[in-house]
């Protein structure tokens, strides 16, 4: 599911937000690979000034999924396991 489609989900605003961040990662760990395979071949081509480009990108796009991690893992999904409905599955792991 895309972010926009989770938007118009009914349901509590912060089981919502736990669902807009899983999205977030997944581009985020496409754009990962992406940028990642094409520095490589960048590299193999001695394109040198190309490739440190494209590492710095990558480093960017590293710590912006590591950012969602952090919000995800401290904030967003100890709240939505507070909602009622998702209460008595937190018990079951």
């Amino acid at each position: 599911m895309q972010g926009s489609e989770i938007l118009k989900e009914d349901g509590e605003e912060s089981v919502i937000d736990a669902g807009i961040i899983v999205a977030a990662q997944k581009v985020e760990h496409y754009e990962i690979a992406s940028y990642g395979s094409v520095r490589t071949f960048a590299q193999l081509l001695g394109k040198d000034k190309s490739a440190d480009l494209l590492q710095a990108t990558l480093d960017e796009e590293s710590e912006a999924n590591e950012l969602l991690n952090k919000l995800a893992e401290d904030i967003v999904n100890p709240e939505a396991l507070m909602e009622p409905e998702l209460v008595g599955a937190s018990s079951e792991r």
